[in-house]
């Protein structure tokens, strides 16, 4: 008898905000050639004598900031998630979470799951839109794990999904919610909403990386279905680490400018985050806020998204079975 997992799979957490454990991390993310494309001899010795005694300290500070009593934010939304999932699916789908970097890692998830007996494993990446950096990453460790497992299951990966349905209907249905307490934006006044995606290498986007693209589509359906102009929605990237070029604009410098232009009213909304993090809530909701209002801006307000808010896990329930092997489950 056939029986099917599904694991949710994210970027990862440190497991508390200290710097020891943001610098083991770190130390496997950025050692993750799908995330710096440097040869070792080149990255190694930078990364060991310049970033990792330096960083961890500065991060561990800032992931304190967005700490719960019950821990890391992205941890406890993945798990959110996965109970909405395991309710959606029933008890003949396993549903688990993994990360890419960190616990509970790829390769123990799998090796458990067929513990388990499941020998159909969908994998789900939680990036909507795919970059190598990021699907890409996750996808070639979960394969290369699946394929050293002593009984080999039947793998499936979702590879993306920028314009599904049910996943803009999540990111509109919270614009929406937000604008019936505050009144719609009035573009015409100066009033944007800004979509904020986490930048790639500009390299990385020139050689063909199709992320660029996919965070425009998504963008331009948001706009469309909330009825607003292009020129109101603005595509912007955050997060860029290190000296080489990255994928613009940069978020900060687009608050800055908008804050410098007298701009009443800004929106933010981060459609690649599905679960809020140090990204979203120290990034944009703490730097990029107080950065706009500093230089001259009105009313800043980041629209959650995610999370456990039930348009997204509607729609991660309908991502998934549309994936699934037809007996899988009630479809």
């Amino acid at each position: 008898m056939t029986r099917t997992a599904v694991i949710l799979i994210n970027l990862g957490t440190p497991e508390e905000p200290t710097a020891p454990a943001v610098r083991r991390y770190l130390r496997e993310f950025l050692s993750d050639r799908r995330v710096i494309d440097k040869p070792a001899w080149m990255w190694r010795p930078i990364l060991e004598l310049a970033v990792l005694p330096v960083r961890p300290r500065a991060s561990a500070e800032k992931y304190r900031l967005i700490w719960t009593p019950e821990g890391s934010p992205l941890m406890l939304y993945s798990e959110a998630q996965a109970a909405a999932l395991r309710e959606a699916l029933g008890d003949d789908v396993v549903v688990e979470i993994a990360m890419t970097y960190g616990s509970p890692a790829i390769a123990d998830v799998l090796a458990d799951v067929t513990r388990r007996g499941c020998d159909r494993i969908l994998l789900v990446p939680l990036y909507p839109q795919y970059s190598v950096s990021s699907a890409g990453a996750l996808l070639d460790r979960a394969l290369h794990a699946a394929a050293a497992l002593p009984h080999h299951p039947e793998v499936r990966a979702i590879r993306a999904y920028p314009d599904d349905d049910g996943y803009i209907h999540a990111l509109c249905s919270a614009l929406e919610a937000r604008w019936a307490e505050a009144g719609r934006p009035d573009p015409d006044a100066g009033d944007r909403l800004i979509l904020s995606y986490h930048s790639i290498p500009q390299a990385m986007a020139d050689g063909g990386d199709p992320y660029e693209q996919e965070c425009e589509l998504t963008t331009s359906l948001v706009a469309e279905r909330v009825g607003l102009p292009p020129e109101a929605v603005l595509t912007t990237y955050q997060s860029k680490f290190g000296m080489a070029p990255w994928l613009g604009p940069a978020t900060i410098d687009t608050v800055e400018k908008l804050g410098k232009q007298g701009c009443r009213r800004l929106d933010v909304m981060c459609p690649g985050f599905v679960s809020d993090c140090l990204e979203t809530l120290e990034e944009i909701c703490i730097l990029n806020a107080e950065t706009f209002r500093d230089a001259g801006g009105g009313e800043f307000t980041y629209i959650h998204w995610g999370n456990d808010r039930k348009e997204w896990t509607d729609a991660l329930a309908g991502i998934v079975r549309g994936h699934l092997w037809a007996d899988s489950v009630a479809q």
